[in-house]
C-alpha cells in the first residue's frame, strides 16, 4: 500500500497543485525557499460524436511555484505562489497565469487557492489526466470555479473551516464550507463535507441560501483502492459544474441553480472509482462520475475515464487516458470521447 500512496500523492501533486514536491533553494535570514511544479507535453485526440475528428497538442499546463517558510515567534509563516501558461494569448505565446497566491500562518491560510469543496473531494477520489476540473459527480466537480481569488481555510483535528469571495457578487455572507476528513494506516480515508452559498434567484436584490452535503470515500485494497462519493443539495451547479439545463459556464451563474419561478433546483451527483498498481511502475484507474439536476428537462451528465500512469523515471511519468462524457464542459471537451497522451517531468 506504500507504493499506491506515494503513487496517488505524487499524481494528485501534479494535477492538482497541491506543492508537495519541491526543490530546495536555500536558507536567507531564517527563510527557507523552494520552487517546485512541472512540465508537461500532451496531445489529445477528439472524436465528437457531432463534428470532425481532430488532434490538439500543447505544454500550457507546465507550470511553476515558488515557496518560502519560516518560523517567527513561535509561529509557522509560508507563502506560495504558482502559476501557468494558461492566460490568453496567440498560438506560442501564451500568457502567464496566476493560479495561486496565499499566505499561511499555522493552521490558517488566506489568499486564492483551492476551495474547501476541492479540499473535501480530490484527495479522496480517484485520479484523472483530466486538467479541465476535479472529478465529475463531486461537489468540486466545476474546474471554473474552484480556486476562488479570495478564501481562508482554518485546519484543526481533521476539521477545514473555509469562507470564500461569494459567486454571487451582492451576496452578503461568504461561500461557506465545513469538512471533516480521517486517514489510516492502510491507505483507506475518509471525507465528510457541509457547504452553504447564497444564491441570486429572481432578480439582483433577490437570494436565497442553498447548501449540500457530501461524502467521499477510499478504501484500500491489496495493490490497489476503490473510491466512492456522493453529494446532494440545492444552489450547488457552480461547485458541480452542472447547472439547470446544461454545463455551467461564467455566462449563466445567475440562472444556474433556479427554475424559471426563481426557486432553487435540487440535485445529486455520484462517483465510483477503482486503482491497481499493475507493476511496480505502472499504475490503472477506472473512474465513472454522474451528475443530475431534478429540473424540468432532468438535465444529467456523466463521465467516464480510464487513465493508465508510468513512472519511467523517478519525476518522469508517461500518461495516457480515455474519456468520454455526454455533455460539453469546456470548448476543448466537446461531447463525444478523446484519448491524451501526455509526458510530465516534475521538480
Amino acid at each position: 500500500m506504500k507504493k499506491l500512496n506515494t503513487l496517488s500523492i505524487a499524481i494528485l501533486a501534479a494535477t492538482a497543485s497541491t506543492f508537495v514536491s519541491a526543490v530546495e533553494l536555500g536558507e536567507v535570514d531564517g527563510t527557507k525557499f523552494s520552487i517546485g511544479g512541472y512540465l508537461k507535453a500532451e496531445a489529445i485526440w477528439g472524436m465528437p460524436d457531432n463534428g470532425a475528428n481532430d488532434v490538439e497538442g500543447t505544454a500550457r499546463q507546465s507550470r511553476f511555484n515558488i515557496k518560502a517558510n519560516k518560523e517567527v515567534d513561535g509561529h509557522k509563516l509560508g507563502g506560495a505562489l504558482e502559476g501557468d501558461f494558461w492566460g490568453t494569448g496567440a498560438s506560442g505565446t501564451y500568457d502567464w497565469r496566476m493560479r495561486h497566491a496565499f499566505i499561511s500562518i499555522d493552521a490558517l491560510t488566506v489568499g486564492q487557492t483551492w476551495s474547501g469543496n476541492f479540499f473535501a473531494t480530490a484527495p479522496f477520489d480517484a485520479v484523472m489526466i483530466n486538467f479541465f476540473g476535479s472529478g465529475y459527480g463531486t461537489i468540486a466537480g466545476n474546474g471554473g470555479t474552484v480556486r476562488p481569488s479570495m478564501v481562508a481555510h482554518y485546519r484543526t483535528n481533521g476539521f477545514i473551516i473555509s469562507a470564500a469571495e461569494p459567486l454571487y457578487d451582492e451576496a452578503s455572507m461568504p461561500d461557506m464550507v465545513v469538512s471533516y476528513a480521517q486517514r489510516f494506516k492502510s491507505g483507506s480515508a475518509y471525507s465528510a463535507a457541509i457547504t452553504a452559498r447564497e444564491v441570486q434567484t429572481t432578480s439582483v436584490d433577490d437570494s436565497k441560501i442553498g447548501a449540500a452535503v457530501s461524502l467521499l470515500g477510499k478504501f484500500a485494497v491489496g495493490k490497489g483502492a476503490l473510491f466512492a462519493g456522493a453529494f446532494t443539495g440545492k444552489g450547488q451547479g457552480v461547485n458541480s459544474g452542472l447547472c439547470v439545463g446544461g454545463a455551467w459556464n461564467p455566462g449563466i451563474t445567475a440562472s444556474c441553480d433556479i427554475d424559471a419561478a426563481g426557486d432553487l433546483v435540487s440535485q445529486t451527483g455520484f462517483n465510483l472509482g477503482i486503482s491497481q498498481n499493475l507493476t511496480e511502475k505502472l499504475n490503472g484507474t477506472l473512474r465513472y462520475g454522474k451528475v443530475e439536476v431534478d429540473d424540468a428537462a432532468d438535465t444529467s451528465a456523466y463521465m467516464t475515464t480510464a487513465t493508465l500512469m508510468y513512472n519511467y523515471l523517478p519525476g518522469l511519468d508517461l500518461g495516457i487516458e480515455w474519456r468520454d462524457q455526454d455533455m460539453a464542459s469546456h470548448p476543448l471537451r466537446p461531447v463525444g470521447q478523446q484519448v491524451e497522451v501526455m509526458a510530465m517531468y516534475k521538480f
